[in-house]
Protein backbone atom coordinates (compact mmCIF):
# COMPACT_ATOMS: atom_id res chain seq x y z
CA UNK A 1 0.00 0.00 0.00
CA UNK A 2 0.88 3.68 -0.18
CA UNK A 3 0.56 6.13 2.69
CA UNK A 4 0.62 9.93 2.80
CA UNK A 5 1.73 11.92 5.84
CA UNK A 6 1.12 15.66 5.98
CA UNK A 7 2.66 18.31 8.18
CA UNK A 8 2.70 22.07 8.56
CA UNK A 9 -0.82 23.24 9.39
CA UNK A 10 -1.62 25.74 12.10
CA UNK A 11 -2.99 29.15 12.98
CA UNK A 12 -1.78 32.31 11.27
CA UNK A 13 -3.06 35.86 10.83
CA UNK A 14 -4.46 37.09 7.56
CA UNK A 15 -1.69 38.13 5.21
CA UNK A 16 0.70 35.57 6.64
CA UNK A 17 2.21 32.42 5.20
CA UNK A 18 2.21 28.71 5.89
CA UNK A 19 3.98 25.79 4.26
CA UNK A 20 2.46 22.33 4.05
CA UNK A 21 4.43 19.20 3.26
CA UNK A 22 3.30 15.73 2.27
CA UNK A 23 5.45 12.63 1.98
CA UNK A 24 4.42 9.40 0.30
CA UNK A 25 5.76 6.06 1.42
CA UNK A 26 5.09 2.36 0.99
CA UNK A 27 5.09 0.06 -2.02
CA UNK A 28 5.46 2.83 -4.58
CA UNK A 29 6.30 1.90 -8.16
CA UNK A 30 5.42 5.26 -9.65
CA UNK A 31 3.54 8.37 -8.59
CA UNK A 32 1.29 9.71 -11.33
CA UNK A 33 0.21 12.93 -9.65
CA UNK A 34 0.27 14.65 -6.28
CA UNK A 35 -1.74 17.55 -5.06
CA UNK A 36 -3.75 19.32 -2.43
CA UNK A 37 -7.44 19.62 -1.69
CA UNK A 38 -9.18 21.45 1.11
CA UNK A 39 -12.49 21.28 2.90
CA UNK A 40 -13.68 24.55 4.48
CA UNK A 41 -16.07 24.30 7.44
CA UNK A 42 -19.51 23.23 6.26
CA UNK A 43 -18.45 22.96 2.63
CA UNK A 44 -17.38 20.27 0.20
CA UNK A 45 -13.82 19.28 -0.51
CA UNK A 46 -12.28 21.28 -3.35
CA UNK A 47 -9.13 21.23 -5.42
CA UNK A 48 -6.33 23.59 -4.40
CA UNK A 49 -3.43 22.50 -6.61
CA UNK A 50 -2.40 19.41 -8.51
CA UNK A 51 0.89 18.48 -10.19
CA UNK A 52 0.86 16.02 -13.08
CA UNK A 53 3.75 15.32 -15.44
CA UNK A 54 5.48 18.58 -14.55
CA UNK A 55 2.48 20.88 -14.93
CA UNK A 56 0.53 22.37 -12.04
CA UNK A 57 -3.13 23.33 -11.95
CA UNK A 58 -4.37 25.76 -9.34
CA UNK A 59 -7.87 26.72 -8.38
CA UNK A 60 -8.75 30.28 -9.30
CA UNK A 61 -9.13 31.19 -5.63
CA UNK A 62 -5.45 30.52 -4.87
CA UNK A 63 -3.71 31.47 -8.12
CA UNK A 64 -0.92 33.95 -7.50
CA UNK A 65 -0.88 33.26 -3.75
CA UNK A 66 -0.15 29.53 -3.45
CA UNK A 67 2.71 27.58 -5.03
CA UNK A 68 2.99 23.81 -5.11
CA UNK A 69 6.08 21.82 -6.02
CA UNK A 70 7.13 18.19 -6.10
CA UNK A 71 10.32 16.45 -5.17
CA UNK A 72 10.08 13.30 -7.26
CA UNK A 73 13.16 11.72 -5.73
CA UNK A 74 11.65 11.99 -2.25
CA UNK A 75 8.03 11.39 -3.28
CA UNK A 76 7.08 14.66 -1.61
CA UNK A 77 4.86 17.58 -2.46
CA UNK A 78 4.90 21.00 -0.82
CA UNK A 79 2.28 23.73 -0.75
CA UNK A 80 3.57 27.23 -0.04
CA UNK A 81 0.68 29.47 0.95
CA UNK A 82 1.21 33.23 0.99
CA UNK A 83 -1.10 36.20 1.45
CA UNK A 84 -3.47 33.98 3.37
CA UNK A 85 -7.08 35.04 3.81
CA UNK A 86 -9.71 33.98 6.37
CA UNK A 87 -11.54 32.15 3.59
CA UNK A 88 -8.50 29.87 3.21
CA UNK A 89 -9.43 28.32 6.56
CA UNK A 90 -9.97 24.61 5.96
CA UNK A 91 -8.68 21.12 6.52
CA UNK A 92 -6.07 20.56 3.82
CA UNK A 93 -5.62 17.09 2.39
CA UNK A 94 -2.75 15.71 0.39
CA UNK A 95 -3.77 13.45 -2.50
CA UNK A 96 -1.78 11.15 -4.73
CA UNK A 97 -2.44 8.87 -7.66
CA UNK A 98 0.11 6.09 -7.68
CA UNK A 99 1.00 2.69 -9.01
CA UNK A 100 1.99 0.28 -6.26
CA UNK A 101 4.14 -2.77 -6.80
CA UNK A 102 4.02 -5.88 -4.68
CA UNK A 103 5.86 -9.13 -5.22
CA UNK A 104 3.74 -12.16 -4.34
CA UNK A 105 4.98 -15.70 -4.96
CA UNK A 106 7.53 -14.34 -7.41
CA UNK A 107 4.85 -12.48 -9.34
CA UNK A 108 4.96 -8.70 -9.64
CA UNK A 109 1.55 -7.18 -8.98
CA UNK A 110 0.89 -3.58 -10.02
CA UNK A 111 -2.13 -1.69 -8.76
CA UNK A 112 -3.51 1.79 -9.34
CA UNK A 113 -4.27 3.63 -6.11
CA UNK A 114 -5.72 6.97 -5.16
CA UNK A 115 -4.56 7.87 -1.67
CA UNK A 116 -5.47 10.60 0.80
CA UNK A 117 -3.57 12.00 3.74
CA UNK A 118 -5.14 12.40 7.17
CA UNK A 119 -5.65 16.13 6.72
CA UNK A 120 -4.11 19.11 8.48
CA UNK A 121 -6.06 22.08 9.82
CA UNK A 122 -5.20 25.56 8.57
CA UNK A 123 -6.87 28.45 10.39
CA UNK A 124 -6.52 32.04 9.24
CA UNK A 125 -7.58 34.74 11.70
CA UNK A 126 -8.77 38.13 10.53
Amino acid sequence: QVQLVESGGGLVQAGGSLRLSCAASGSIFRIISMGWYRQPPGKQRELVARITSGSTNYSDSVKGRFTSSRDNAKNMVVLQMDSLKPEDTAVYYCNAEAISKVVNASKEIYRYLEVWGQGTLVTISS
